[in-house]
């Protein structure tokens, strides 16, 4: 009679290979140097003294013509020394370093892009890295189509041990769904980190993004788009385009984003987002009910051993898809051990949501 319970994994196993499929058939982009658009990045932080003179110098080193791009850097209220940090460059040519006029990320990146004046936005977070040609590259990208918006990569920067392998695979999994989905021309991710989009386009939806609720700047502005059949949105497929983001230091850390990102779910209108999440979550607890079934009744271990087989042939099909472009294969060795935490570390996802307050 168990063996009914490998059914709900099916429609996982038939979208996530869809998806890794769709992902697989996909191009990626190489950038050519003619630039023509003035483009603004904005970069809101919030008690960033650690990171943001890093982000900053990778800004203002770009191989990108210094009279087409404004930087505009937006304090969200700090109480460290990101402010005394930020004076220091108050004044430089094309930057601006102006206070949230407001509270929250959503109105620091809203404050940003009303105090621009170009066609392209490009958002990016104060504790990011990138190389020196990644304006180039979105660029190049936009003047080729024009899309309303622009998904750009980012991966989460290496280190050693369990921990750090289990966080650089979730996130390339996670980007593998963001470019997989956006190659289906149906997205259901992107990620503020790196993200380009029509300013007039977003001043058009900025009242879409629930401003209730600390997270989701990215995510509801997707949706709104996608709603609106407002243009073209893809993902920029591209290594100049990619930008690195911190780890988390500690479980706790990570489970405290995580949540935060979760929590936004019930606000959610997409339909495929909507689907997907469900699905997945259903699969996730499907596993945990067949774990413990097999652990009660060591003759029924092979079923949970199946279905996590199952779950496992269209994961490290996305994986492969992803990890190849980001020349990160090496981390697929991590794969089995990490699968079989997984859905011990989603269940501590939800039930750290149930009871989590609001705010960051």
């Amino acid at each position: 009679m168990l063996w009914i319970f490998l059914i709900p994994i099916l429609p996982y196993f038939l979208t996530i290979t869809a998806i890794g499929i769709m992902l697989m058939r996909s191009k990626g982009f190489k950038s050519s140097f003619k630039p023509g658009t003035s483009v603004t990045v904005i970069v809101p932080c919030r008690n960033e003294e650690r990171t943001i003179s890093h982000i900053l110098s990778d800004l203002t080193a770009q191989n990108y013509p210094r009279e087409l791009y404004r930087l505009i850097i937006v304090d969200d209220n700090s109480s460290d020394n990101t402010r005394k940090i930020l004076s220091q460059y108050e004044g430089k040519s094309r930057l601006m370093v102006t206070g949230n006029r407001g509270e929250g990320k959503k109105r620091a990146i809203r404050t940003g892009v009303e105090a621009s004046d170009t066609e392209l936005i490009i958002t990016t977070d104060a504790d990011c890295r990138m190389g020196k040609n990644w304006i180039s590259s979105i660029v190049s990208f936009y003047e080729e189509s024009h899309p309303a918006m622009i998904i750009g990569p980012v991966i989460v920067e290496g280190g050693k041990g369990f921990f750090a392998r289990f966080q650089e695979l979730e996130f390339l999994s996670l980007q593998g769904i963001t470019a997989g989905t956006a190659a289906m021309k149906d997205p259901v991710m992107c990620n503020g980190a790196n993200l380009a989009f029509k300013r007039e386009y977003y001043l058009r939806h900025s009242g879409n993004l629930h401003e209730e609720l600390a997270s989701g700047d990215d995510i509801f502005l997707l949706h709104s788009f996608k709603r609106e059949n407002e243009g073209e949105i893809r993902f920029l497929d591209c290594e100049d385009a990619v930008v690195t983001t911190r780890q988390s230091a500690s479980l706790i850390e990570l489970l405290k984003q995580r949540s935060r990102w979760l929590s936004k779910a019930g606000q959610y209108r997409d339909g495929f987002t909507i689907y997907l999440a469900i699905v997945t979550f259903i699969t996730i607890l499907d596993l945990l009910f067949l774990l413990a079934a097999g652990l009660l009744n060591a003759s029924l271990l092979i079923i949970p051993g199946i279905a996590l087989t199952i779950k496992s042939i269209p994961d490290i099909l996305l994986l492969y898809a992803i990890a190849k472009r980001r020349h990160k294969t090496g981390l697929l060795k991590w794969f089995l051990p990490v699968q079989m935490v997984y859905p011990f570390y989603v269940l501590a996802i939800a039930l750290k949501t149930l009871f989590r307050k609001k705010g960051w």
